[in-house]
């Protein structure tokens, strides 16, 4: 008897102990990932961290594609139009200190009515910042007119397209100048703010066209530029934000084959790449709700022969809370 009770004395000690050193674990976790966190080189005058550690932000997500195509075949001018279904999805996101995790629904996909896919990877850090976008896309629909035909309707099933779009950005003024005040409500900009901003963009594509004769089209971009950014603030609570970072295409791959032909597409300046974005932020007390959208448009070879425009955009409405 009397050892089992030097065994419970023993093993209520060890629980005891364990116990006490994880909490001084996470304690001393919790203060490095705090520092971390409140550091900076910024002005807090013009942006400050939130007071709070946690945020719990729902959002929903509406976004679409077009791609163009314009040229003259055989002294026949020719233009086509073809855009892919929208998709909307509803995700909620919990930020601790930085460290965010979310899930994401697409009511359309579970019921069978949406079957593209895309992917959406985003980090707006202070200085530096990117925008990932991938798209398997099936469903696109549009019409092709061509001199002396009528124009022709294409069904969704026709266009294959998979994309991949690249934009990353460098914050000159990052001192007084937040990037994440307007799109992951990890910093608040307390007063008006500008900076002109560097930025590399990358597009890749490769879509297949099944009518009549088969179309293929595999390209290749990669795009460097500056551009400027600024958040507005007219009031308190309130923050509207714009920038624009058009990037020059410095290399491109570019092939396109029609049936058994191919098709030149030769580079003719400007070819370009341009990134625009644009936010609405009104928060009060420990809430937030806006709006941000991000618009991507390339723009490849020429009217006289062969030109082709594609169009990239996301909508986000969000409603937030500080803890």
């Amino acid at each position: 008897m009397k050892y089992i009770y030097y065994w419970i004395i023993a093993t209520s000690l060890l629980t005891f102990s364990c116990d006490t050193y994880a909490q001084s674990i996470l304690h001393r976790a919790d203060s490095i990932l705090t520092v971390n966190y409140r550091k900076g080189d910024i002005d807090t005058a013009y942006i400050t961290r939130p007071a709070t550690k946690w945020t719990v932000t729902a959002r929903m997500n509406v976004s679409g594609a077009k791609i163009e195509t314009e040229g003259i075949d055989q002294g026949q001018h020719f233009k086509s139009e073809m855009e892919a279904n929208r998709k909307a999805t509803l995700s909620v996101g919990v930020s601790y200190l930085g460290l965010s995790l979310s899930a994401a629904l697409n009511p359309a996909k579970l019921m069978g009515k949406y079957r593209d896919y895309e992917l959406n990877f985003s980090s707006y850090g202070r200085r530096f910042g990117f925008d990932i976008i991938y798209q398997d896309a099936k469903n696109f629909k549009g019409w092709h007119d061509h001199d002396g035909m009528e124009r022709v309707t294409l069904p969704d099933g026709l266009l294959s397209v998979k994309t991949l779009n690249l934009n990353a950005f460098y914050v000159f003024n990052s001192r007084r100048f937040s990037y994440p005040a307007a799109f992951s409500q990890s910093y608040i900009q307390r007063h008006s703010a500008g900076s002109f901003l560097l930025a590399a963009s990358g597009q890749g594509q490769h879509a297949t066209l099944d009518w009549e004769q088969e179309m293929q089209l595999k390209m290749t971009n990669i795009g460097l530029g500056a551009g400027y950014g600024y958040n507005y603030v007219p009031g308190k609570g309130w923050l509207l934000h714009i920038s624009a970072l058009p990037t020059f295409i410095v290399y491109s791959n570019t092939s396109m084959t029609f049936g058994d032909s191919n098709v030149p597409l030769h580079y003719h300046f400007p070819e370009v790449i341009i990134t625009g974005r644009g936010a609405v932020v009104r928060q009060w007390g420990n809430k937030f709700l806006g709006m941000s959208m991000v618009f991507n448009f390339t723009n490849i070879g020429h009217e006289e022969s062969l030109a082709i425009h594609n169009i990239k955009w996301r909508i986000r409405t969000f409603f937030g809370l500080r803890l």
